[in-house]
């Protein structure tokens, strides 16, 4: 059974209170939750919430299948605003099957509303006889044009990492913390 169109119509009915309010000043806030249960034992969830204040505005949605046979898939995300211009955002989703397979994969991102930047994302996955492997990059960038990129990643179980800092002009500088 198809479940997106219940997530979509969560996030529908969220967001149409933050697209109704008329200024930007007004106040509001709407939730939605549904559940459907599947002839198999397994069931479907989704809940979506959505607001605007005088602070700012976000939207959120979540939704998790299950079969009843022990495996579940769900993924989630969110958008925010503030009052002045900064946002951020993230999405993610995960497994989990019956066999003890599992895994997640996730990104955010967020932009300030007096310059700089950050971006994230990664991934990481169990197979059935505990193999683990996934890997993260990250990479900001401050109001004054400096950066920072970097990766992780760990192959069974050996982690690496790697960071490098740059300045405006995009020459090496240190990293701080390090």
């Amino acid at each position: 059974m198809n479940r997106t169109p219940l997530l979509l119509a969560v996030l529908v009915l969220t967001g149409a209170l933050a697209a109704t309010i008329p200024d930007a000043s007004a106040q509001g806030r709407v939730r939605a939750r549904a559940v459907v249960h599947t002839g198999d034992g397994g069931r479907a969830a989704v809940t979506g919430a959505a607001a605007r204040g005088e602070r700012g505005a976000y939207a959120r949605g979540h939704h998790v299948n299950s079969d009843g046979q022990g495996n579940v898939d769900g993924r989630s995300g969110a958008y925010a605003v503030g009052a002045n211009g900064g946002s951020a955002q993230r999405q993610g989703s995960f497994y989990r099957h019956a066999d003890g397979s599992a895994g997640r994969q996730g990104s955010a991102s967020i932009n300030g509303a007096n310059g700089g930047s950050a971006t994230t994302s990664g991934s990481i996955a169990r197979d059935a006889t505990g193999n683990v492997n996934g890997s993260r990059s990250t990479s900001a960038t401050g109001r004054n044009g400096n950066s920072y990129n970097g990766s992780t990643s760990v192959q069974n179980g050996a982690i690496t990492h790697t960071g490098t800092c740059t300045n405006a002009a995009g020459e090496a500088i240190a990293c701080r913390g390090n």
